[in-house]
């Protein structure tokens, strides 16, 4: 549902819903996982061991799935998804797969005890067992091992850091590759048992190094290229008052902490797939889309860059379409980035893009959009009851001429803003990442 909005809700605005809810409900465990999961092994154990946003119910679909099989008797373990996302899959005594909840997107004790967990139950499987990994975005906070002489809490202030100053997923995953001891193939080298990840893509590319900092296969990415990040990204953090623990600084130049490189034989036995994408996501909202009568523009699904300037080249876009009379759903996916120069605003990048488009088109007739996170949480700050993005339409335009929303975008201040211009898309935790979504819809 959206706050803010009106009994008589828009017909766009229910068009709008029904693409992000088609976008979310393709990449759900229970539509994407059962057919990938793998028979137990004929004279062994399978060992379940996940993480992720949608952990809890690839837990549940995986368990209702060999429940089915008869075989619950020969599999056990357990996954970790973010606190207060795990009401609905409270675990029985009876359940083989446990289900436990840590933090996001910042680490706690229970995250570094979830991580020791996992590498011991993967260390206890032999060579007749089999280890499934259920991986999904979330996973790099949820299972934390600091390496050798780093603590938890430095960690939390380098994922902090990281989050506030602009860093793009691949730059914050790289980093904590290499500050880990279950992140950057480390889970599997810890495995002597085949081992099969079934992964939900969050990240642009669909790149397994970087689903959850990859603890199942190998990183081509080194020591260097996290020091060179952590470098490019100094300014921005020293401008907010942040900065990066000694201890990781250290970290960062010792040699033991280079991650497995490929061809390392820890790989040798492990299987990897990627079962739910952002462009299958992005298909899915497509084909809703063509039935309402929209020719669908697909921008793809690894759009990375600030939200703010992402939002004024798409802006320009839905310009183009509506002085060419095109009626057309203009489809993007990606993770953007906002760099935050107010560490108390409230907002996330999706609602930062929507306000940055909705001052871009400047009161545009016909014109709508919707930005949001497929996991149901846009960010800001971090709790589950954060807004998932926000809409944008002819009354949210007209908010913006009777607020000075440009001062609240300066101010990272956007949830604020659509709490009092209407547009805030509440749904809370959808069980599911494929990482954001946004549509433009434009009216002939």
């Amino acid at each position: 549902m959206t706050s803010g909005t009106s009994e008589g809700q828009t017909a766009v605005r229910g068009t709008l819903l029904s693409l992000y809810e088609a976008a979310v409900a393709v990449a759900h465990p229970d539509v994407c996982l059962p057919t990938h999961l793998p028979p137990p092994p004929p004279e062994g154990r399978l060992y379940v061991v996940g993480a992720g946003k949608a952990a809890a119910a690839m837990a549940v679909a995986a368990q209702t799935h060999y429940r089915t099989l008869d075989a619950l008797d020969r599999i056990g373990g357990f996954v970790t998804a973010p606190h207060g996302s795990t009401a609905t899959f409270a675990s029985s005594p009876q359940s083989a797969i446990e289900i436990g909840s840590a933090r996001h997107p910042t680490p706690d004790a229970a995250s570094q005890q979830a991580a020791e967990r996992a590498l011991a139950l993967v260390a206890r499987a032999t060579e007749r067992d089999r280890v499934l990994v259920l991986l999904s975005g979330g996973a790099s906070a949820l299972w934390a091992a600091p390496a050798a002489g780093l603590t938890l809490g430095d960690k939390t202030e380098l994922s902090r850091a990281l989050l506030k100053c602009g860093a793009d997923i691949h730059e914050m995953n790289t980093v904590r590759r290499h500050v880990s001891r279950i992140k950057g193939g480390r889970l599997a080298r810890a495995a002597r048992a085949p081992l099969l990840t079934l992964a939900i893509s969050d990240v642009p590319g669909d790149d397994p190094a970087t689903i959850g900092s990859g603890p199942t296969v190998p990183d081509a990415t080194t020591l260097a290229d996290a020091r060179a990040i952590l470098e490019r990204r100094r300014a921005s953090m020293q401008a907010l008052g942040l900065t990066v623990p000694r201890g990781i600084e250290m970290a960062l130049t010792d040699p033991a902490n280079e991650t497995p490189k490929p061809g390392d034989p820890a790989f040798a036995s492990s299987e990897y797939r990627i079962i739910a994408t952002p462009a299958a996501a992005l298909a899915a909202a497509g084909d809703v889309a063509k039935q309402e009568g929209y020719a669908v523009v697909n921008l793809g699904d690894a759009l990375t860059g600030e939200a703010r300037e992402v939002a004024r080249v798409h802006a320009r876009l839905a310009r183009e379409a509506k002085a060419a009379a095109r009626r057309v759903a203009i489809i993007s996916g990606g993770e953007l980035s906002v760099t935050v120069r107010n560490r108390y605003g409230r907002g996330g990048r999706n609602q930062e893009y929507a306000l940055a488009l909705a001052l871009a088109l400047d009161g545009l007739p016909g014109v709508s959009a919707l930005a949001a996170d497929t996991d149901g949480i846009d960010g800001g700050t971090g709790q589950l009851t954060d807004p998932a993005g926000a809409i944008i339409d002819a009354g949210t335009l007209a908010g913006a001429r009777r607020l000075d929303a440009q001062k609240f975008l300066d101010e990272n201040d956007t949830t604020s803003y659509f709490e009092a211009a209407g547009g805030l898309i509440v749904r809370g935790p959808t069980q599911t990442n494929v990482n954001d979504f946004r549509v433009i819809l434009v009216d002939a």
